[in-house]
Order: structure tokens, then sequence, then C-alpha cells
């Protein structure tokens, strides 16, 4: 199977598929928190404050991250170059200190996000893969593709460098089938975004599922990297991203133990959560 990026020229405007699905993925988290603060009776207006924060720090620290790493700092003025764990770190800071700014506890914030993140980033998986980014390492299962226009293109020189191996003789410029694990993170992220949406309802102290989230999200990172097209595996056989998966579910896990068991009746609502009392109508 071959795939090609989306791009939609409208007049003298383009817009490529990453930028849509990025755009998709921070309003349908948005939505996803509004209907957590409604099922809640809490006021919904919060999610627009965390869906501003996170696009403002999400993008900010996914840039950095990628500059740091990769050393390329011109990168600051391209388009491309952001990385997904340098995104939730800086969205992560951002909305708990907009949280600080307006009285609301880190503990509310992030029960209330933990769902719509996993959500968004299932979504933000469907844009590399139409812009052709971020795909795996030669395969030939069924559902492998190429991507003669990748970033870059999968061809034979261009997956060497990135870890992978040919026999000899194979030839530099052939396209070659890979794992399109956008797909697969997608799909196992979206089913990740069911299940915390199903334990809104759990027992734990508020906070809880944010710790399930980040040991999904970490696990699942881990392992996608093992079959991932990367030139970063600095840790020996680990990559980067698999480091950092490892703390994030590590904190995951400290989360959970921390909030496990139901603890005293939770305090008064904070002011910026309390829903805006009805207006009567005659």
């Amino acid at each position: 199977m071959t795939i090609y990026p989306f791009v939609l020229h409208l007049g003298p405007v383009t817009f490529t598929g990453y930028g849509l699905m990025m755009m998709a993925a921070f309003l349908m988290a948005g939505w996803a928190i509004q209907l957590e603060l409604r099922w809640r009776g809490l006021n919904e207006e919060y999610a627009a404050d965390i869906v501003v924060a996170a696009v403002i720090g999400g993008l900010l620290g996914a840039k950095l991250w990628y500059v740091v790493w990769s050393r390329d700092w011109e990168a600051l003025v391209h388009r491309g170059g952001f990385v997904w764990y340098g995104g939730l770190l800086g969205g992560i800071a951002a909305v708990l200190l907009n949280g600080w700014r307006v009285r609301v506890p880190p503990r509310y914030t992030m029960e209330v996000t933990a769902a719509p993140l996993a959500l968004g980033y299932a979504l933000g998986r469907v844009g590399c893969f139409l812009v052709n980014d971020d795909y795996g390492l030669p395969s030939t299962l069924p559902w492998a593709m190429k991507f003669p226009d990748g970033l870059p293109p999968t061809t034979v020189v261009n997956l060497s460098r990135l870890h992978a191996t040919f026999p000899p003789g194979t030839n530099p410029l052939d396209v070659v089938a890979v794992h399109p694990t956008q797909v697969y993170e997608t799909v196992l992220m979206f089913l990740a975004f069911l299940w915390l949406w199903h334990l809104r309802a759990h027992q734990h102290r508020i906070g809880w599922r944010f710790g399930v989230y980040l040991v999904l999200a970490g696990v699942e990172r881990f392992f996608i990297e093992f079959v991932r097209a990367k030139d970063d595996r600095i840790f020996g056989p680990l990559s980067v991203a698999q480091v950092t998966s490892i703390l994030v579910a590590l904190a995951g896990v400290a989360i959970m133990a921390r909030l496990r068991a139901p603890g005293p009746a939770e305090a008064e609502i904070p002011k910026r959560l309390a829903a805006p009392p009805q207006v009567a109508t005659v």
C-alpha cells in the first residue's frame, strides 16, 4: 500500500493533514473536558482555560524538546520539528500554571484532562500519518505501507540512517513498506481514551485517573518504539522516548498509589469550578 501526504489548497492558503488534525485534537480534547466538567456539575468555561494554556505550552514544549535533543536551532523558525513528550510536559506545565493562577487545585485539572489527553494524542497521530511522518521499521505484514513522499521518504538509504538493515546490494533508492506506527498508536490510545472515560465514576481520590493515563501512555509508547524508525537510540537499544516513557509511567504509578484509597470528603469546590447559577426563565 502506498500513501501520499494529505495537502489541501484553498487559494493562497495551504493546509497540511498534520495542521488540520492538530486543530481537531485540541478542539475534541477541549470538548471532552467540557463534557467531563458538565458531568461533574462544574463550570464548563474552565475547559477553554485549559485548551488555551495547552496550545501555548504544548507547542512551545514540543518545539523546544526537538531543538534541544536535535541541536537543530534553525528548527525554531520552521514549521516542522515537534516532539510529543515535549508537548506533553510543556502543556502540563502551562495548564497547571494557569490552574494555579485561577486557584484550581492541580488534582481537579488532572482528573478532568486524563481521558481528553488520550483522545488528543490519538487524533494527533492521525496527523502524523497524513503527513507521512513518524513511521516504523521495514515490514512485510499485509498492512505495511510505503511513504514515497514521507518525512523523509521510506527509501532504503533513509531507513538505513534510522538503524534499519537490508541485504547487501539493495538499491538505496527503493521505496520500502514499513510499519504504520502512527495507526497503531491512534488505535491504542483511542482504546485508552474509552477506558479512561469509562473510569469517570471511580472511587479513588480526584486526580487518580491522571496517573492511569500516564501509565497507559508510557507503556504504549515504550513498546511502539521498538518498531519505530528512530535515530536517537543513545541509551543502548532504547530511544530517548523510551527512557522518557519509563519515567512517565513511574510518575503515573506514584500518582495512582498516592491517590488510590478514598480519602476524606473533598474540599469545597474551587470558585473557578463552581457552576454558574441557573437563571430562571418565565
